[in-house]
């Protein structure tokens, strides 16, 4: 398995685990309403790594962030609920303790207590800020580290990247194995036609993918509020649709580029049109042309249709980000088409992959969760791998102890 870096990723078959504690860092950032998880995809996730550690052996104290508590203890983003979920998909009992570090983390470290669970990362200021002392800290409680956390590979924050440079005994989890594996796939091998659909609100947040699979894809089609921006680089009418105007000449480029190398764009040519971004608003389908002062909040059927051509006749599709505002019913058919389309196209052999919380969401939502070949965890550093960036908890993964 390697990555954007060339090199190869340690195995957890790399790893003698057995009687050792294992510090393994996973991404069970999961949303909670009221101390409930409503969302339990990253702790499944998570699962078939912890459980392999335990076939081999090993003691596990697992850590993970929740949340954006700013370097604060915040009651509502203890960890508990989740320890209590991951117990229940262990099958074995979970200590959740109430401390990251200090004396009686230690401790439980130091016992054989076969699984722990620290408290969340971010409670202390010096996980996102990458302090030595608190890396330090944290690599003092075991013996190995595991990196299981695709989702916050792409932040240089302490457990990310301070803790593996200070282990020899380390190793790539399998969720971000396969991962890591699954993108690799899709820019240096993938079974053509390759299609990507990209959508969600900004194209500035997707320009970096944009230029990186111009030379890779066969089709892009492009959705969402960001199609306006490319569409107004295009010299169409968007009405009041969001539009990135400092973008428009990057975004030229792009199309200059896809143009040159013969590679279709497709942009929407109808739109479902609305005085306001809201479900209370007054809303129409209408041809491009014709959205007047309205905005766009979600691809037409046409476009959706012609999505659906393109996705379901291809041998690998990438999707990521939502066609509209999809969390309002009448702004959801155009997700929901692309999602359904992606099912039929794997049913047909192709492979696909779906990354981003909104197309997680959209999939979960019409039960197509499992009808993909690879839902990504990992939103934000799925993007910034497909930019072809090196993450900076995969480097930390290849380099050896200074």
């Amino acid at each position: 398995m390697t990555d954007p870096g060339g090199a190869p990723l340690p195995s957890l078959d790399d790893l003698d685990v057995a009687g050792r504690r294992v510090l393994v860092r996973c991404d069970l950032n999961v949303p909670l309403e009221d101390g409930r998880i409503t969302d339990d995809l990253r702790v499944r996730a998570s699962v078939p790594t912890l459980k392999a550690l335990l076939d081999r052996g090993a003691l596990l104290a697992v850590c993970s962030h929740l949340g954006r508590p700013k370097g604060k203890v915040v009651e509502s983003l203890r960890l508990a609920p989740v320890g209590a979920r991951l117990a229940e998909l262990l099958g074995s009992n979970v200590t959740a303790l109430d401390a990251i570090t200090g004396e009686q983390v230690e401790a439980a470290c130091a016992s054989d207590d076969p699984i722990l669970l620290l408290e969340n990362l971010r409670f202390d200021p010096g996980e996102e800020a990458n302090d030595p002392a608190f890396s330090g800290a944290l690599a003092g409680l075991a013996d190995a580290y595991v990196d299981d956390a695709f989702g916050a590979v792409h932040r240089s924050h302490a457990s990310v990247v301070g803790v593996p440079e200070r282990f020899e005994d380390k190793a790539a989890g399998l969720l971000l194995a396969e991962e890591v594996g699954v993108l690799a796939r899709l820019l240096h091998s993938p079974d053509k036609p390759f299609v990507a659909v990209l959508g969600g609100a900004k194209v500035s947040d997707k320009l970096g993918v944009l230029d990186n699979l111009i030379d890779r894809v066969d089709a892009l089609c492009i959705g969402g509020a960001m199609a306006f921006t490319l569409l107004k680089a295009r010299g169409q009418s968007v009405g009041r649709s969001l539009v990135e105007e400092d973008r428009i000449g990057e975004v030229g480029q792009v199309l200059e580029a896809a143009g040159s190398k013969k590679i279709e764009v497709l942009l929407p040519r109808d739109v479902v049109a609305a005085a306001s971004p809201d479900g209370d608003a007054d809303y129409a389908t209408v041809m491009l042309e014709d959205i007047g002062d309205r905005m766009g909040v979600d691809i037409g059927p046409q476009t959706a249709r012609r999505f659906a051509e393109v996705i379901t006749t291809a041998r690998t599709v990438l999707w990521n980000g939502p066609m509209g505002i999809f969390e309002i019913e009448p702004f959801a058919a155009g997700t929901r088409a692309v999602a359904q389309a992606l099912a039929q196209a794997t049913d047909a052999g192709a492979f696909t992959v779906a990354g981003g919380g909104d197309s997680a969401a959209a999939l979960a939502e019409l039960g197509l969760a499992g009808a993909i070949s690879h839902l990504s965890t990992g939103g934000g550093a799925s993007l910034e791998f497909l930019e072809g960036k090196d993450l900076p908890g995969v480097a930390a993964l290849r380099r050896t102890t200074t």
